[in-house]
């Protein structure tokens, strides 16, 4: 009898939004194919509750809703969603003469792609914000305008945007996609043990209530407890703590005082003495957090920052204590077994990092399933280098954010920007740049998780000091540049008048839906 050599089984262990993700990709994918399907299972343990870590995410996902045929006004009515145009962040650039000192990240890009260089040619002391300079988005966002009229349809907006939801209700959603749409099987029980053949293979998952389960390929979604990655298949864990140093958590839902109060349309994320806060409105209440470092700060203080920060309105014993794993799994795929989620990765949820690599390497994964087992191999090295590969370049972007505060109030901060614990990868990029501007060949992989435009909004939110020198300023393009401002001005008084506040839009929804076309 010919040695089987292709895979017919797949097996997630482990639900949540990582693992419902997988379970839609992997659905979407093989039910395209011709012929027969892939025989995708998912096993989640019904007594295990959803951490719902991080509650934003970027404007990939609404790509990721159409590409899974997810209703999005169906989205927002049931995820308790609301719109994300930016994250905006307060007092990482520390000033003692001026206080609360923000920025925007924002998700429109700038008009053009040499804007940068003329703003720079700007006087400093003339000119505005990068951020105003280059885009609409930020003067409407700050003026609490939602991104799209409800009369748009799904997914098309005035300005780009991405969503603040709830990650219990979202997992909720992605499962009863991938039951309808996919024909996927779901099983609730708890897995008891795993256990790998000789070849180091996992053969089956034993189970409280439905014996022993195989499969060709075995995906752990299992969190930070990596049950199948970690503890069976012996995978090793790459610690970044020496770069990011934030490693806790507080989180707490806040309810709105008052039924009406309005939904900023952005994160909201403000440094404090050994981390930051973040701070996400959703349709009936906020989600609050404070990330900090265990070395730089004890929980009791923490729970004092977050308290005054709330002002003493919520019980500490609400508080919810997270604790972090930062760094990446050193081969996400191993054998048969593909670490998807917290399993294969983690590092703090400053930029919405968490959602967009576990949605980023669902698809991948999905994509890349081999057509024959022999081929597992290679195909599980190509995606080890690129998973590595994403997760460094994650840890450039979020290190940037402290290396560029050029904070040194607390000993967070001016640990944060010692020679030792910033990537050689990041110092070469912050030496480039010194002297030249980023530019697009700066970011020449597909698979880039931040580009040119975000790397400009946090440099030059902070006040990153590029000198160009004597660099000659052409008259078109200045002229040009100055143009652009006046249709800027032009567009956000246009702007005002059409979008309305970002709560009546969500309420709107609500009532109404989003037309489909």
């Amino acid at each position: 009898m010919p040695e089987k050599n292709k895979i017919t089984k797949v097996l997630i262990v482990g639900g949540g939004t990582a693992g419902w993700l997988a379970a839609n990709h992997l659905g979407k994918r093989f039910s395209d194919l011709d012929g027969p399907n892939i025989e995708v299972t998912l096993i989640e343990s019904p007594n295990i509750p959803n951490i719902g870590v991080g509650e934003g995410t970027v404007p990939m996902m609404r790509e990721t809703l159409r590409y899974l045929g997810i209703d999005e006004g169906y989205f927002v009515q049931s995820c308790d969603a609301t719109f994300k145009q930016s994250i905006k962040f307060v007092d990482w650039v520390y000033n003692p003469k001026e206080k609360n000192h923000s920025y925007h990240h924002l998700f429109d890009y700038p008009m053009s792609h040499d804007s940068a260089f003329y703003w720079h040619k700007t006087s400093a002391s003339s000119r505005d914000s990068f951020a105003n300079s280059v885009s609409v988005q930020s003067v409407l966002a700050d003026a609490g305008l939602g991104p799209k009229l409800v009369t748009q349809p799904q997914f098309q907006g005035v300005t780009s945007y991405a969503y603040h939801l709830d990650a219990r209700k979202f997992s909720e959603v992605l499962r009863l996609n991938a039951l309808s749409k996919f024909g996927l099987s779901h099983i609730l029980d708890d897995v008891l043990e795993v256990t790998l053949s000789d070849s180091g293979d996992i053969s089956t998952v034993s189970t409280s209530q439905n014996g022993e389960l195989e499969a060709d390929l075995f995906i752990d979604c299992t969190g930070f407890s990596a049950r199948l990655i970690e503890k069976a298949c012996k995978v090793p864990f790459v610690d970044k703590g020496d770069v990011l140093f934030v490693d806790s958590a507080l989180a707490v839902q806040v309810p709105y005082e008052k039924s009406h109060d309005a939904i900023p349309c952005f994160t909201l994320s403000t440094a404090k003495e050994a981390g930051w806060i973040w701070d996400i409105g959703l349709t009936e209440r906020r989600g609050v957090g404070y990330v900090y470092s265990s070395r730089h700060s004890s929980r009791q203080d923490a729970e004092k920052v977050l308290s005054e920060y709330l002002g003493g309105k919520v019980s500490e014993a609400e508080f919810r204590h997270i604790p972090m794993r930062i760094g990446y799994r050193e081969k996400a795929w191993h054998r048969n077994c593909v670490a998807i989620g917290l399993s294969g990765g983690f590092v703090e949820p400053l930029e919405a990092t968490g959602l967009l690599v576990f949605d980023v390497t669902s698809r991948m994964l999905a994509e890349c399933i081999p057509n024959k087992l022999s081929s597992m191999h290679l195909v599980a090295e190509r995606f080890n280098q690129r998973t590595v590969d994403t997760w460094n370049k994650v840890i450039d972007f979020i290190k940037l954010h402290y290396v560029a505060s050029k904070r040194n109030d607390t000993e967070f901060w001016s640990d944060n920007r010692k020679e030792a614990s910033i990537p050689d990868s990041l110092k070469q990029k912050l030496a480039l740049w010194s002297s030249e501007l980023p530019n697009r060949y700066d970011f020449t992989s597909t698979l880039e998780i931040f580009n040119l435009e975000n790397y400009q909004y946090v440099l030059y939110g902070m006040d990153f000091d590029t000198d160009l020198g004597y660099s000659e300023v052409s008259k078109d393009g200045l002229d040009k540049f100055l143009s652009e401002q006046n249709k800027i001005a032009e567009f956000i008084h246009q702007a005002k008048t059409q979008l309305e506040p970002h709560r009546e839009l969500i309420e709107k929804i609500h009532k109404f839906g989003i037309q489909k076309v």
